[in-house]
């Protein structure tokens, strides 16, 4: 054994994995059409011009930067980029709307200056009721984006309000964003594939 290390140790870590791994099978039997019939509305929203808009607080604005990454440079295949905006990247723009507007519409606002209809939203938030999230989502579907929530628990407010709503079944924060980087991969390379023919 390892010096520092304990059976205990090995046990949490053990533990922690076969929970992920169990977890994402569990969302998996639950929303597996879904994940097809969502990356499919991507792909479309995308081969007709339009641009994905993807945001969320806290780790989730860290999976919304890498959503972002993804579909703009590239995921598996060198093919064109693919237009696609973290609204949790711009300092002053979060904290002026933040400063003048108030917290809750720091995503609506950039919603609502950068999305028209056609276009996606990708609201990630693990409860499902970050108020920002929330706002975001609704404000895109008043304005005809396409909508998808990623979140978990009961789903919150912001499933109800989504077009594709992903919703993982655990209240544990760190596996539930595990199970949201699993599925944004798998979107990631569903699009690639329906447009650029490749598996």
């Amino acid at each position: 054994m390892e010096p520092g290390t304990s059976h205990s140790h090995r046990e949490m870590a053990e533990a922690i994995f076969r929970e992920s791994a169990g977890l994402k099978l569990a969302f998996l039997e639950g929303h597996l059409d879904l994940v097809a019939r969502a990356a499919i509305a991507i792909a479309g929203a995308l081969r007709a011009g339009r641009k994905v808009l993807v945001f969320g607080n806290g780790g989730s604005a860290a999976d919304a930067q890498h959503l972002a990454g993804e579909l703009v440079n590239r995921f598996l295949l060198d093919r064109p980029a693919l237009p696609a905006i973290a609204l949790t990247t711009d300092g002053s723009i979060l904290t002026s709307i933040s400063n003048d507007r108030g917290y809750a519409q720091i995503f609506a606002r950039q919603v609502e200056a950068l999305g028209s209809a056609g276009d996606v939203a990708i609201g990630i938030s693990t409860s499902g009721r970050s108020s920002s999230v929330v706002c975001g989502i609704e404000t895109a579907g008043k304005l005809q984006l396409c909508t998808v929530a990623f979140t978990g628990g009961d789903g919150g407010k912001l499933a109800g309000l989504a077009d594709y709503a992903f919703v993982v079944p655990s209240r544990s924060t760190p596996r539930i964003q595990e199970v949201h980087a699993t599925l944004g991969h798998a979107l990631c390379q569903l699009v690639e594939t329906e447009l650029f023919g490749v598996w």
